[in-house]
């Protein structure tokens, strides 16, 4: 019996033996999975924070995107009626100067028939009656009035001058107008590609 008991004594302190190991590999297991579990707590905490920013990120970009994108479209419709009015601009003063350079002409071709006119007139004795005694007023041939105030030749001479003027402001106005137009296209073009890079 004492036999028994001391190998009941000794199987029974093998087993406590056994299962302080296994409870001290059970106990650094646990710590160690607790250890684990908080590495990958924060792990999975800092990865959330992450999706979190770039999801915000991801909006701002969108926000961003779609603000160049409607600037890329105001600026392709600016562009559009500036080209527009530019053209039309340019058809009416080209009409402009096409139309003062025949008023040029037409001024001058008048002006040539006055003149000759009233070369021809100093000349004329139709309608010169023949009086015993001229009076002082007939003492020379009629030429008309051209040259008291300025007269028609005057008038005609300030009116061709008035179309050479408008024609040169005319020219004057399309240089710049064009400038403009081509410095505003060519800015638009620059900033458009700047959005466009933007956008990608």
């Amino acid at each position: 019996v004492k036999k028994m008991i001391k190998d009941l004594i000794a199987r029974l302190m093998e087993e406590a033996n056994e299962e302080a190991e296994h409870k001290g590999w059970c106990d650094t297991e646990l710590s160690t999975n607790e250890q684990t579990r908080k590495e990958k707590t924060e792990a999975v905490e800092t990865l959330h924070a992450e999706i979190d920013q770039l999801e915000a990120s991801i909006a701002k970009l969108t926000e961003d995107i779609a603000e160049l994108t409607k600037a890329v479209a105001e600026l392709d419709a600016a562009m559009a009626e500036a080209t527009t009015l530019r053209q039309d601009e340019k058809a009416k003063n080209t009409q402009t100067i096409a139309d003062s350079q025949e008023a040029q002409t037409a001024v001058a071709q008048a002006l040539t028939v006055l003149k000759e006119f009233y070369e021809k007139a100093g000349d004329a004795t139709a309608l010169l009656q023949q009086q015993p005694e001229s009076p002082e007023i007939f003492d020379s041939p009629y030429k008309g009035m051209q040259s008291e105030n300025g007269g028609v030749v005057g008038m005609l001479e300030v009116i061709e001058s008035d179309f050479a003027r408008l024609e040169s402001d005319t020219k004057a106005a399309e240089a710049s107008a064009q400038k403009e137009y081509d410095t505003f296209m060519t800015d638009s073009k620059v900033d458009k590609e700047s959005k466009t890079k933007d956008i990608e």
